[in-house]
């Protein structure tokens, strides 16, 4: 039934807009299990199409927002040689967030002509470096999705075929930096959430352990619960950096939190006062720093405080 109701829903639009089906790109979001409305939608979709207009990027951002807070989106120029191109984007995404994206979409264009392998060469790897190092409550979805498109518009710059060139140094800054800003603002509306946490692992294995690590830190229900009131208890960091499984130096650990030495060779810092460490944990930007003292891997990863908002948000979430 849901891909009868997907063949028709793209069948729906490929014949509004006059395209072929194989135009057409779907994406869902929604209550796992109940059936797409395709009647509903293809029903809508001829005044959906009068309503067109180059200008509607936040209207297209609202219609896709779930229990989101507010609309997301990004534009950031670049230059490709001497030509000047856009990369704009919008996405969704509150809850259900975790590597690999979890329920978020994110849709970006550019009117620079890259020819689809090349932007794939791009996208993929900065998605790992986005949207997939952002987590919200480590729950992810059936449906998630990142599509970059690349119409060409206007666009008179040098033909594109490496992904790597310096032609597109400054195309693929900008390319990544509107997919971080999205990345980071699907954090910020985290679903109940009060304060936006970067955890970056130094000193780990690899780079892969250092992600690990900084993921089961920023999952951790003790963590995010202890940062939402206020508590700089730094011994639930290294509770997450244990359960993490990766190789640490525990006679090496080192702790900051917001730049504040906490944790050095494993213990506490001498003379470690916790004042300045709680006013930066009461505030609205978090930052966890740990180093594990066994090889060069890092790794930055984002995410929220857990707050009873979150409880209420998805207790209700059906009705």
């Amino acid at each position: 039934a849901g891909v009868q109701a997907v063949e028709q829903t793209v069948r729906g639009v490929a014949d509004v807009l006059a395209g072929r089906p194989s135009q057409v790109f779907v994406a869902s979001t929604g209550v796992i299990g109940e059936p797409l409305p395709a009647e509903k939608i293809v029903a809508a979709l001829p005044a959906l199409a009068k309503g067109l207009a180059a200008g509607g990027w936040e209207e297209a951002a609202r219609a896709i927002m779930t229990t989101d807070t507010f609309p997301k989106g990004a534009v950031r120029t670049a230059r490709i040689g001497e030509t000047g191109v856009t990369v704009a984007g919008i996405a969704k995404g509150s809850g259900m967030i975790a590597p690999d994206m979890a329920t978020m979409l994110a849709f970006v264009f550019t009117d620079a002509a890259i020819p689809a392998p090349v932007l794939q060469a791009m996208v993929g790897p900065m998605v790992d470096r986005t949207f997939n190092c952002i987590t919200v409550d480590s729950d992810t979805s059936t449906s998630d999705t990142v599509l970059a498109f690349a119409t060409g518009a206007g666009a008179k710059h040098p033909p594109v075929s490496d992904a790597a060139a310096p032609l597109v140094a400054d195309f693929r800054t900008k390319l990544e930096e509107v997919m971080l800003d999205l990345a980071h603002q699907v954090v910020r509306d985290g679903e109940g959430a009060s304060k936006f946490i970067a955890v970056t692992v130094t000193g780990a294995e690899n780079d892969r352990a250092a992600r690990r690590i900084a993921l089961a830190i920023a999952n951790s229900p003790l963590v995010k619960t202890a940062i939402a009131g206020g508590d700089a208890n730094w011994g639930r960091i290294v509770m997450a950096v244990g359960k993490a499984g990766e190789r640490v130096m525990r006679d090496k650990l080192a702790i900051r939190i917001g730049g504040v030495p906490v944790a050095k060779d494993g213990g506490v810092v001498p003379g470690y006062d916790e004042t300045p460490v709680v006013e930066h944990v009461r505030g609205p930007n978090v930052a966890i720093e740990t180093d594990v003292g066994v090889g060069q891997g890092r790794a930055t990863v984002w995410t929220c405080d857990l707050t009873h908002g979150y409880i209420d948000i998805n207790a209700d979430y059906r009705s």
